[in-house]
């Protein structure tokens, strides 16, 4: 199983006001808002955390059928080159990141080494596919401009 989030950092800056009082705590660990505020660019490390939150979980509510998206719950670690751990419940999803100027976006795997055999499609509007769900992806993610989608090794044979 794959997860996939995409984050258009444009719109992210007019949609959510993260600074705001008690924000971080309502979403991030101790940990988290530490790597936040210590960060070079705190808005870049806000929606790194996020999009590996919301990538794990996408794998998370599909293997237990449990919708109960508490992102404080979801614990990320972020390792050298833009990889990453997320557990929830005791389970482990492994993540890798993309940080672009425009957008941030991560693909998650139950599998570390899942995440180099993905394949990656990100489409900015006008430009995404008319009916993308017939190529079968294996995780959606769309935000603002950016429609994001993943497809497993498998799938490309």
């Amino acid at each position: 199983m794959l997860g996939n989030d995409i984050v258009d950092l444009e719109l992210a800056k007019t949609q959510s006001n993260w600074r705001r009082k008690n924000y971080l705590d309502k979403i991030f660990t101790t940990e988290e808002q530490l790597l936040i505020s210590d960060a070079e660019n705190p808005d870049m490390m806000v929606w790194l955390l996020w999009s590996m939150k919301e990538s794990a979980y996408k794998i998370h509510n599909r293997k237990t059928g449990i919708r109960d998206f508490a992102p404080k719950s979801l614990n990320c670690t972020i390792h050298p080159n833009t990889y990453g751990e997320v557990n929830i419940d005791g389970d482990t999803y492994f993540t890798k990141s993309s940080l672009q100027t425009a957008f941030v976006h991560t693909i998650a795997s139950s599998n570390c080494h899942q995440l180099e055999k993905i394949k990656i499609a990100i489409y900015e509007s006008p430009n995404h596919l008319f009916d993308y769900k017939s190529t079968n992806p294996g995780c959606v993610s769309h935000h603002g401009r950016y429609l994001a989608l993943v497809y497993e090794a498998l799938q490309l044979s």
